[in-house]
């Protein structure tokens, strides 16, 4: 896969990962964005070698809520 069609299939998962974050912690969009971009998994995400982006947004959301809650990634 191109790095240009990586970048798009992130843009949509990180989309649903806010509007997920938002809901769940009651955040404003700028909270969730800092979190969101600044952990861990958003750093899996963006690892072509990792393949985390294939994922669903679902599913991506519970190593970040992970994340979150415990402070470590599953």
């Amino acid at each position: 896969m191109k790095v240009k069609d990586i970048q798009i299939e992130l843009d949509f998962l990180a989309t649903d990962l806010i509007q997920m974050l938002m809901e769940t912690y009651g955040w404003d969009m700028l909270k969730a964005l800092d979190v969101l971009y600044n952990s861990t998994t958003y750093a899996k995400l963006s690892d072509p070698e990792c393949g985390l982006y294939f994922q669903s947004a679902v599913y991506v959301f519970d190593f970040l809520k992970n994340e979150i809650e415990t402070g470590k990634i599953a």
